[in-house]
C-alpha cells in the first residue's frame, strides 16, 4: 500500500492534483474574506461580544441624558463630541466588553438563580395588588426603559461578573507590611552630616565676554532664543449696535418659563453617608451595626473602610443609580439594605432631607430675560453676518463688506501661533484666530468663522515677519548676563567638585572648609520633612539622604554649590515608626488592588483583541464619519 501511495505521489496526476487543491484553497479563502465583510458591522466588537451601532446609540444617549441632569440644560451630541467624550465612552465600552468577553471564557459565570433573585428584588416588577412578580409589569418597565428581558438579564450577569471578580481580587490581595514599612522607614530616618557653601564670590571675577563667545552663546541656545514667526493681521468683528437692547415682552417671558420651569427649581437634595464593602456578607454587617446606632466612622474603622459623606446631594449627582434609588427610597435616620452598586454593595445612612423648591415666574423672571435678551443680541449679529458674506458674494473686498454690514475692523498687534505678543503676554483673542490666521498666506482673507456664544468674525493676513534668531546688538546686555552667569555656575560647580575631591581622599572637611574661608556647618538628627526643608533648603536635604554613611556629596543650594559628607545614618524607631506603617498599608493596598483591577480588565480586553470603530460610533450619533485609522486593539 505504502508503496504504490509513494508511486503516485511521483506521478503527473498527482501534480496536477495538488495544483487544484492549491486552487480550492485560494477559492475558499476569497470565498470567505468576502463574506466577512457582508456582515453588520459592529461600532465595537470584542471576541463573542459586540455592540451595534443602534445599542451604542442608545447608550451614549443615557449617559447624556445623566449630564443633562447634572448641568440643569440641554445638551447634544455635538457638545458632547466636542469635549471628546464619545471616544472615551467608546474606550470604556470597549475595554469593559473586552473584559466581559474574557471573564465568560475563563469561567466567571453568575448562575440563573442569582439573576433571577435579583431580577425579584425590583419593586416595580410587581403586582401592587398582589404583591406577586408580574411578568406583564416587568416587560413593561422596561420597555419604558428602552430596554428587553434579555438585555437586562446580560446587564445583570455582567454586574456579577464584575462585582465578583472584584471581590475576589480584593478578598485575596493585601499589601505585604514591608511596603508600610519602608514608608515608615525612610519617614523616620534621621542623619548626621556636616557641609560648607561655595559662594560665587570664592570663584573670583568674571571678565566681560567676547563679541565671539555672544555669537556662540547665540548659537548655542539658538532653539531657545530664536524669535518665533509672528503675523499682523485684520479682524472683522460683527457686534450689536451699542444702546439697541431689545425689549422682551411678557408673552415671551411667560413662554418660556412655560417651557423651562422643571429645570429652574431647585431639586430635592439629601445628606447620607455610603459605606461600600467587597461582598454581600460584609455588607449585611454593616448595615446591622448602623441600625443599632454605630456611627459610620466607627463601623468604617472597624471593617477597614472609609465612609462616603454626602452634603444635600440631589439624585442626578450620585453616580450609580441603584445607590440612588436607595437613598431617595429612605426616610432621615434610616439605613437600607445592602445594595450592590457598580463595585462592591453599598450600605446608605440617610440623615437628613432637604426639600426641593418649585420655581416660580417672579424668581425666574430675571434669568429668563436676560436669556431672551441674549438670544435677540445673537440674531442681530447674524444678521450683520449674513449682510456682510451677501457683500463679499457680490464681489466686495473684505472692508467694503464689513462696512455694509455695519461691522467693525479691528488691527491686531502681531502675535505668534499660540497667541502671545512680542513681550511674552497672551493675545485676548479666541484661539479661533491664531488657527485661522495660520492657515492663511500673506493677504489672504478668510471665510466667516463661528467662535461659539453668538461670536462671528473673519481674519485677514496684512503681514507675516518670519522666524529669526535676533541680532547681537538687540540683546547684547541681557545676553552678556545670562553669559555672565552660566560662567559663574560652571566655575561653582568646578569648584565645589574639586573640594569635594579633596575630602574623598581622605582630607578633613573642616580643613578644606577652612581653606576657603567658608564656615562649617554641623547637624545631627536631621529629619527628611518640610520644616527641615524650609530651614535647611532642599540642596541639602538631597545632599544628605542621597549618598550612603561616609560618603561625600556636591550639590546645588540656595546660593551656591554646597560640599558635604554624610557622618551617620540613623535607622526609624519601631516604636514611632510601626504605628505609621500599619496606618498607611490599607491606603496601600486599595491603591494597589485598583492598579490591580484596572490591569487585569485591560488584559482581559487585549486578549479578547476588543475593537471599535470611531466612524460608525459617530455615525450611530447622527454625526458624518472622520477620516480614521484603522481601529486598533484596546490597550
Amino acid at each position: 500500500m505504502i508503496t504504490a501511495f509513494r508511486a503516485f505521489s511521483r506521478s503527473k496526476w498527482a501534480a496536477a492534483l495538488l495544483v487544484l487543491i492549491a486552487i480550492s484553497f485560494v477559492i475558499v479563502g476569497a470565498r470567505m474574506d468576502v463574506f466577512a465583510n457582508l456582515g453588520p458591522k459592529h461600532v465595537i466588537d470584542a471576541g463573542d461580544r459586540s455592540m451595534n451601532e443602534a445599542e451604542f446609540s442608545a447608550a451614549f444617549g443615557r449617559v447624556r441624558e445623566n449630564i443633562q441632569q447634572q448641568a440643569g440644560r440641554p445638551v447634544t451630541n455635538e457638545d458632547l463630541i466636542a469635549e471628546n467624550i464619545h471616544t472615551r465612552f467608546l474606550d470604556s465600552q470597549t475595554e469593559q466588553l473586552g473584559f466581559l468577553n474574557w471573564a465568560w471564557k475563563a469561567g466567571i459565570r453568575p448562575g440563573k438563580e442569582l439573576i433571577v433573585k435579583q431580577i425579584r428584588q425590583i419593586p416595580a416588577f410587581f403586582n401592587s395588588v398582589t404583591g406577586q412578580f408580574d411578568q406583564q409589569a416587568y416587560e413593561t418597565a422596561l420597555a419604558q426603559q428602552n430596554l428587553t428581558p434579555a438585555m437586562l438579564e446580560q446587564d445583570l450577569r455582567d454586574q456579577y461578573a464584575t462585582e465578583h471578580f472584584g471581590s475576589a481580587v480584593f478578598a485575596g490581595a493585601r499589601a505585604p507590611r514591608i511596603y508600610g514599612a519602608l514608608l515608615a522607614g525612610a519617614a523616620f530616618e534621621t542623619r548626621d552630616g556636616r557641609w560648607f557653601e561655595v559662594t560665587p564670590a570664592m570663584v573670583g571675577e568674571i571678565p566681560a565676554p567676547t563679541d565671539a563667545q555672544l555669537n556662540g552663546f547665540i548659537q548655542e541656545n539658538a532653539a531657545r532664543l530664536r524669535a518665533p514667526e509672528f503675523r499682523m493681521v485684520s479682524v472683522v468683528l460683527f457686534t450689536p449696535d451699542a444702546g439697541a437692547a431689545p425689549t422682551i415682552s411678557e408673552e415671551r417671558i411667560r413662554e418660556r418659563f412655560e417651557f423651562k420651569k422643571d429645570s429652574l427649581g431647585k431639586p430635592e437634595t439629601r445628606t447620607f453617608v455610603t459605606l461600600t464593602a467587597p461582598s454581600r456578607d460584609v455588607a449585611q454587617k454593616i448595615a446591622a451595626a448602623l441600625r443599632s446606632g454605630q456611627s459610620p466612622e466607627n463601623v468604617g474603622r472597624a471593617n477597614s473602610l472609609q465612609p462616603a459623606n454626602f452634603n444635600a446631594t440631589p439624585r442626578a449627582a450620585i453616580g450609580d443609580a441603584a445607590t440612588a434609588a436607595a437613598v431617595f427610597s429612605l426616610q432621615a435616620g434610616q439605613v437600607s439594605d445592602p445594595v450592590q452598586a457598580g463595585i462592591g454593595f453599598a450600605v446608605v445612612k440617610l440623615t437628613a432631607i432637604q426639600p426641593g423648591q418649585p420655581a416660580t415666574l417672579d424668581s425666574a423672571r430675571e434669568q429668563i430675560v436676560q436669556e431672551l435678551r441674549e438670544e435677540d443680541v445673537k440674531g442681530q449679529t447674524y444678521a450683520k453676518v449674513e449682510k456682510f458674506e451677501a457683500a463679499r458674494t457680490a464681489g466686495k473686498n473684505l472692508a467694503d463688506a464689513a462696512r455694509e454690514a455695519g461691522a467693525r475692523i479691528v488691527d491686531l498687534p502681531p502675535f505668534t501661533q499660540d497667541g502671545k505678543l512680542p513681550n511674552g503676554q497672551a493675545l485676548n483673542a479666541p484661539p479661533q484666530v491664531f488657527e485661522t490666521a495660520w492657515n492663511l498666506t500673506k493677504g489672504g482673507e478668510s471665510d466667516v468663522i463661528d467662535a461659539g456664544q453668538g461670536q462671528y468674525f473673519a481674519v485677514r493676513v496684512n503681514d507675516i515677519r518670519p522666524s529669526a534668531l535676533p541680532t547681537l546688538a538687540e540683546v547684547r546686555a541681557p545676553l552678556a548676563a545670562q553669559w555672565t552667569q552660566r560662567e559663574i555656575s560652571r566655575r561653582l560647580a568646578a569648584k565645589a567638585e574639586e573640594l569635594a575631591g579633596r575630602v574623598r581622599q581622605g582630607q578633613d572637611i573642616a580643613a578644606v572648609a577652612r581653606s576657603i574661608n567658608a564656615p562649617l556647618t554641623v547637624r545631627t538628627g536631621v529629619v527628611r520633612d518640610q520644616s527641615t526643608q524650609q530651614s535647611l533648603g532642599e540642596g541639602v536635604l538631597q545632599g544628605l539622604f542621597g549618598p550612603a554613611k561616609g560618603q561625600v556629596f556636591s550639590q546645588p543650594g540656595q546660593g551656591g554649590y554646597l560640599v558635604g559628607r554624610v557622618d551617620d545614618i540613623h535607622a526609624a524607631n519601631p516604636a514611632v515608626a510601626g504605628p505609621l506603617a500599619e496606618q498607611a498599608r490599607p491606603r496601600i493596598t486599595q491603591e494597589m488592588i485598583q492598579a490591580m483591577v484596572q490591569a487585569e480588565m485591560t488584559a482581559g480586553a487585549k486578549r479578547s483583541k476588543a475593537r471599535n470603530d470611531v466612524g460608525l460610533a459617530r455615525q450611530a450619533l447622527g454625526l458624518p464619519a472622520e477620516a480614521t485609522a484603522p481601529a486598533a486593539p484596546a490597550q
